[in-house]
């Protein structure tokens, strides 16, 4: 090349680059000590165009290290916004003692009402983030703090009882693993290594010393299985309707937040005093589990690349609209509903969860009183039972309890997964009762809410029944598609516990959580029923003396299904 070409190459690619940076803004960052009511500082990094003058706030509030957001936060400031990230109380650069929500509205307030006092925010202030970063939103606006305009709260709570209890049963391996990591650790202790023994220890008061330390609000959360008063202050969700802002929730199907999430989008859009907020909620309900938000891996199943969600982007689209645009612009949602369908693996629209359109249909547990292990006798049809078949029953040992997913060298049992992965090691199980339909001849396609109505009884004073909707793939692989938990004595009350009596059947319905799915042609549908799901929930010691009982007993649990008491699961069905 001559040297006159090259040097007209460089020239343009000089030309490009100044071009490029001209339209760029450029994004600078500072951290401030900002001062809470009682004069805490908390550590604040502002993100921001320096040639504007004034802009709408993005405001993130976190306990897992400010610094770990500065990609997102620099890409929102490019967007003409001013990103700002807060560590919570007590976490990293911040001054204070960290209790788990105990400060995140106060705080949130203050820092909101801060924020409106500087003098680069317009006035209009958002909040982003999720998990327990969704929850300081919903903490802060439930405090009604001047100028927050929209949250985005992703894959979080307006109840945190009902997201750490489900049924009764405690999410234990979650919350213990998590309070390992977000605790104070006294100096020369150390997390213990054989979680197994950790996880199974008796009574459940004690299992914080057994993690390593001690750690009160853990040892409160485990011992508080009731709905009581020890939740109040993370008990928002007969408060949230009266608030009055556009909301964005995105979360999975196999996400531990998954019922909380799409609740509050119901109870929002339904149930919101302020006519105009039901119509600025939005929904995206995706296949993803807690980590894998965005994604087409999950577990063993790849969803494709229509899974596949930029959650950043998704959250920039919302906020252009309904923070930066400004009251003008601030209209109802075209599409409050976007669901990806599993299966088929593609996404859905509609204008309310449960979409309409499906109807609710039984499918009925059958058998010759021999539904253990996938080798059984147990089918699933839509006929109703007509005969006196024999019950079948199964023995729930406490110190071996069904695993909530196979145990692998790659797969430890405390890193237990909610994702989908193949069912079919603990199908092998005796405790295990399998149903199993007929291979689909026609695609079956559903979306809504999943139930099982179940007629049971134990000879214990309590039990637990999990419940597994599976898709059976043709050649044979076993994905799990919903799981619900009920413990015994919570099967009518979360505040009333009640044992059980030795041989009485109970009717109990157990809830398999939001779900959209097909079950495609050649394809099987099956329902798994076992006494544990162990270690994403703690194991049932049976006696129903509670978080402070040492002993345990097998439980000899039975299922029936006969013309008089007709097991079933209900799927909203299209047809």
């Amino acid at each position: 090349m001559k040297r006159s070409h090259v040097l007209a190459v460089c020239f343009c690619l000089f030309v490009a680059s100044w071009l490029h940076a001209a339209e760029t803004p450029s994004v600078t960052q500072e951290t401030v000590m900002v001062p809470m009511r009682d004069g805490v500082l908390l550590a604040t990094d502002v993100y921001r165009d320096p040639n504007l003058k004034q802009a709408p706030v993005l405001l993130m509030r976190t306990p897992y290290n400010k610094d770990r957001v500065k990609k997102i936060a620099e890409r929102y400031a490019a967007a003409g916004f001013i990103t700002v990230v807060q560590d919570c109380r007590g976490k990293f650069q911040s001054e204070g003692i960290f209790y788990p929500y105990d400060h995140e509205g106060r705080d949130g307030y203050d820092a909101i009402e801060w924020l409106g006092k500087q003098p680069w925010c317009n006035g209009r202030i958002g909040m982003w983030g999720a998990s327990y970063v969704g929850a300081t939103q919903w903490l802060a606006a439930n405090e009604h703090p001047p100028g927050l305009v929209t949250i985005a709260p992703m894959a979080t709570f307006s109840s945190f009882y009902r997201n750490l209890y489900l049924g009764g049963a405690m999410r234990l391996s979650l919350i213990t693993r998590w309070a390992s990591g977000n605790s104070k650790k006294p100096e020369g202790a150390e997390v213990t290594s054989d979680w197994r023994a950790t996880l199974l220890h008796l009574p459940m008061s004690e299992i914080d010393e057994q993690i390593g330390w001690s750690i009160p609000w853990l040892e409160g959360m485990l011992t508080h299985p009731e709905h009581n008063g020890y939740w109040n202050r993370t008990e928002l969700t007969d408060e949230i309707v009266d608030l009055e802002l556009p909301m964005q929730h995105i979360v999975g199907y196999y996400d531990f937040f998954s019922r909380e999430t799409v609740g509050n989008f119901m109870r929002m859009q339904q149930q919101a005093r302020d006519a105009q907020t039901r119509g600025k909620q939005q929904l995206i309900l995706g296949p993803w589990d807690h980590g894998s938000i965005g994604r087409a891996q999950v577990g063993d199943v790849d969803f494709g690349p229509h899974a596949v969600m930029d959650k950043a982007g998704e959250n920039l689209q919302w906020f252009e609209r309904y923070l930066k645009a400004g009251p003008e612009n601030d209209s109802a949602v075209e599409v409050p509903v976007r669901y990806f369908s599993m299966g088929e693996n593609v996404w859905r629209e509609a204008n309310t969860w449960p979409p309409r359109g499906f109807c609710e249909t039984p499918f009925y547990l059958h058998s010759a009183g021999n539904a253990n292990t996938g080798s059984g006798d147990g089918t699933l049809t839509y006929c109703p039972p007509t005969d006196a078949e024999t019950a079948d029953a199964f023995k729930a040992d406490p110190a071996d309890p069904a695993p909530a997913c196979p145990v692998t060298e790659k797969r430890p049992l405390i890193s237990a997964t909610w994702a989908p992965v193949d069912q079919r090691p603990i199908e092998k199980r005796k405790d295990v009762l399998v149903y199993t339909s007929g291979a689909f001849t026609e695609p079956l396609r559903f979306a809504g809410n999943a139930r099982a109505k179940l007629f049971v009884s134990a000879d214990t004073p309590d039990a637990d029944w999990v419940v597994k909707l599976i898709d059976v793939h043709p050649d044979g692989f076993a994905q799990n598609l919903a799981v619900g938990i009920l413990r015994g004595r919570f099967r009518d009350s979360e505040r009333q516990p009640k044992l059980m009596k030795s041989g009485q059947v109970y009717e109990i319905t157990v809830d398999l959580g939001p779900i959209a799915a097909q079950i495609g042609k050649g394809h099987k549908l099956r329902v798994d029923i076992c006494g544990a799901y162990f270690p994403l929930f703690d194991r049932n010691p049976n006696t129903g003396e509670g978080p402070f009982g040492k002993g345990t007993k097998v439980a000899t649990e039975k299922v029936y299904h006969d013309a008089v008491r007709p097991s079933q699961i209900i799927l909203p069905c299209q047809y």
